[in-house]
C-alpha cells in the first residue's frame, strides 16, 4: 500500500508543477522582441504579438437558415461509400 501512496504523491506532485504563470510575458534574459515589421514604426509589445489577428480567428462565413425554408438539392451532399 505504501507504494501506491508514493505514486499518487509523485502523480500528484507532476500534476502541480505544470501550472504555469500567469504574469506578463517577458522575453528572457539577453534577448529581445522581434524587429517591427517592415513598414512599421515601432516594436509590437508582447500582449501584441500574443492577441490573435483577425485573419487568425475569421468570422463565421456560411449562412445558417435563419427562417424555416426549403433546403436547395446540393448534388455534392452524398451518402458516405461503405
Amino acid at each position: 500500500m505504501t507504494k501506491y501512496r508514493k505514486i499518487v504523491a509523485f502523480a500528484a506532485l507532476m500534476i502541480l508543477s505544470a501550472c504555469g504563470n500567469r504574469g506578463d510575458l517577458v522575453p528572457a534574459k539577453g534577448e529581445s522582441l522581434p524587429p517591427p515589421a517592415y513598414g512599421e514604426a515601432e516594436k509590437p509589445t508582447a500582449q501584441e504579438l500574443m492577441t490573435p489577428s483577425s485573419q487568425a480567428q475569421p468570422e463565421r462565413s456560411d449562412e445558417l437558415l435563419r427562417r424555416s425554408e426549403t433546403r436547395q438539392d446540393d448534388k455534392f451532399d452524398l451518402p458516405p461509400t461503405g
